[in-house]
């Protein structure tokens, strides 16, 4: 009867809830806050629309100034027309890019991310209209809660009108450095927009309005692998949006000119509205969260909440953990900033852009490919002499005609005995074709190798040499 019910004990499951692995939204107004750090979102605001909407309009040359032409597959760039050889360029650039990204982030955590990615911009742009149409975070949380009337459809519906069209507008800008912008705008007018322009106008759009109108901080806490990885850059001398849990603890609310440290209270009066003006919602009191994004709207809010009450500011302030633990002054916090890892990160920045810098300054306006005719390996002509059949890729990428000599060398008698000047239009690439001979006894069967020479009349600094084989039967 004791095994019987043993058995059945063993054979009896246990239910285990799921475990989630995504936690439903929970959608919460975000309350504007003013200040001297919101004021600096504000300005970083401006700076980077007024970059990401107005470069593309700005002329060069007669040209556009900033344009990636795939189609063409010429990237003009101010004064610098890149081909696809040129990634070298681009290489750099993002190296170098990846580098100032984590030397800010170990001396002053997500600076970007709080002030100039694009996530927060956006967001912050939607929840301004959003403000300035439904009112501030009291009166939209009583509009959501609201039954549905004609009234919270206009509001709605007026809200949505003006997201979308700046998302449309952002969609069209950013398909105009890929297209002549000018010429898309033309085309819009005239409802005469090619299929992948379309697509890529409301792809664009969609995802900025998706984005920054609906999914906001849900971005930056699953989408974004920077988050995940923030962390491996942050040591105890890394300037955070830090909560001073040894002035504020324990909070508590508390009368207005009553003596709280008599009543056992910090100075956190527990009023929430740290987390009431946070992005993604979390309480900077809890500590470091990896969904803090460092946009110090808390920081603006806290102080305004001290200043209000009678306490010194900067109960949450930047700061480190070394410094919340050895109670520095800002001399000590500066001092420690510059630290190892703060001149390996500076160096290697330094390095790389400075590599890019000097190769731009030694770019040669010239590209030159050499390629065998593969129809014709080797001839006897006239005069027993041996010819070969090149065809040369000229590449003149400066914005102006240019004329150039095409020279070869390398074994003794060879000569040219095709045309030996070519003219190439600006910016674009002409295929040459060269036909080099040699006396029949320049050297021994097989390959030997020649070099072309081309060089730009006029501009003779700017002058390409390339490597080739002869082939001698």
């Amino acid at each position: 009867m004791m095994a019987h019910s043993s058995a059945a004990q063993a054979k009896k499951v246990i239910p285990v809830e799921p475990e989630a692995v995504y936690e439903a939204r929970k959608k919460f107004q975000v309350r504007s806050v003013s200040g001297r750090f919101a004021n600096w979102r504000w300005i970083l605001v401006w700076l980077t629309q007024a970059a990401y909407y107005g470069l593309c309009w700005f002329e060069w040359n007669g040209r556009q100034a900033l344009l990636f032409d795939i189609v063409n597959r010429k990237f003009y760039l101010f004064g610098l027309v890149l081909w696809p050889q040129d990634v070298i360029f681009l290489t750099l650039l993002l190296i170098a890019s990846a580098f100032a990204l984590f030397l800010f982030t170990a001396v002053a955590g997500r600076l970007f991310c709080g002030y100039a990615c694009p996530q927060t911009v956006y967001t912050e742009i939607f929840m301004w209209i959003e403000e300035k149409i439904e009112g501030g975070r009291g009166a939209r949380v009583k509009l959501d809660q609201a039954p549905w009337s004609a009234a919270k459809f206009a509001r709605k519906a007026a809200k949505h009108a003006a997201w979308i069209a700046v998302a449309l507008w952002t969609g069209f800008t950013f398909v105009g450095y890929f297209t002549p912008v000018r010429e898309l705008w033309h085309e819009a007018i005239e409802v005469s927009l090619g299929p992948w322009e379309t697509f890529w106008v409301l792809f664009y759009g969609f995802a900025t309005w998706g984005n920054a109108g609906f999914m906001r901080e849900q971005v930056c806490k699953y989408m974004c692998p920077y988050a995940r990885f923030q962390s491996v850059m942050f040591d105890p001398d890394t300037l955070i949006v830090s909560y001073d849990a040894e002035r504020g603890e324990p909070r508590g609310s508390r009368r207005a000119g009553t003596d709280h440290r008599a009543k056992g209270l910090g100075d956190c009066v527990n009023c929430g509205i740290c987390v009431q003006v946070c992005p993604t919602g979390i309480d900077i009191r809890e500590g470091l969260q990896y969904e803090c994004i460092g946009c110090s709207a808390c920081i603006d809010a806290c102080d305004q909440v001290m200043e209000k009450v009678g306490y010194p500011p900067g109960l949450i302030r930047y700061s480190t953990e070394n410094a919340l633990q050895e109670h520095w002054g800002r001399k000590e916090i500066l001092h420690h900033l510059v630290r190892p890892r703060i001149l390996i990160y500076t160096a290697l920045v330094a390095a790389v852009f400075s590599a890019l810098v000097v190769a731009l300054a030694i770019r040669v306006p010239l590209k030159v490919n050499v390629i065998r005719d593969r129809g014709t390996l080797a001839r006897e002509v006239e005069g027993g002499l041996v010819e070969n059949v090149f065809r040369l890729q000229v590449m003149n990428t400066a914005e102006e005609v240019r004329r150039f000599s095409i020279a070869v060398g390398g074994l003794p008698g060879i000569a040219l005995a095709s045309e030996g000047v070519v003219e190439v239009g600006p910016a674009t690439a002409r295929s040459v074709s060269a036909r080099v001979r040699v006396p029949p006894d320049a050297g021994g069967r097989g390959s030997h190798p020649i070099r072309f020479v081309v060089k730009a009349l006029g501009h003779e600094d700017v002058a390409v040499s390339e490597k080739a084989s002869f082939l001698l039967p």
